[in-house]
């Protein structure tokens, strides 16, 4: 099954086009989301917190309990049909859930792979270090997850990135000792 990964603005183009089931929102608190309806209220899962990677007065930062709630709903999510990941700009925190929902979910996935897959599908991407942070620790990838993010380095610059897709459940292009 498919991840899709995008911004806010194009969350309805990307359920209608793809037939997606769920909806991760991804996104600052305040910000108005309207759910496509063809997506249950009990199929869309909205995390609000700010695109930081440290904490700083007056905004929330990812914490451990957010990338929980992200893994457990891709845990719930019955993969029959695709699900759509969203943030403001499609460029951080969406591609950071993206990468790790993709990562857990599909058993003996290589996260240096999956992170090169990443950077070629989506070249303005630049995941939320604080994110993989977490999730390579609730995962016990042993800080893979968060030193393959950051071999694919910082992305191109982009006010919005493009809908792309992330595949679940099938391993990509595994080079298990070719990490550089």
């Amino acid at each position: 099954m498919t991840l899709y990964i995008c911004s806010l603005a194009a969350i309805h183009d990307v359920v209608a086009r793809t037939g997606a089931s769920h909806l991760l929102t991804v996104i600052s608190g305040g910000t108005q989301v309207d759910r496509p309806k063809s997506i249950t209220e009990d199929n869309h899962l909205f995390l609000e917190f700010n695109d930081i990677t440290a904490p700083a007065q007056g905004l929330v930062p990812p914490s451990p309990a957010h990338v929980e709630k992200i893994l457990a709903f891709g845990q719930s999510w019955d993969r029959k049909a695709p699900m759509v990941v969203h943030c403001w700009a499609g460029v951080s925190r969406s591609t950071a859930a993206g990468y790790i929902l993709s990562h857990a979910l599909t058993p003996d996935s290589d996260p240096y792979d999956l992170a090169r897959l990443l950077r070629a599908r989506a070249p303005w991407a630049t995941p939320n270090g604080r994110m993989v942070s977490f999730a390579d620790e609730l995962l016990g990838a042993k800080g893979a997850m968060k030193d393959a993010i950051a071999a694919i380095g910082r992305g191109a610059m982009a006010y919005e990135g493009k809908p792309f897709a992330l595949p679940v459940g099938e391993t990509v292009g595994h080079t298990a000792d070719d990490h550089g």
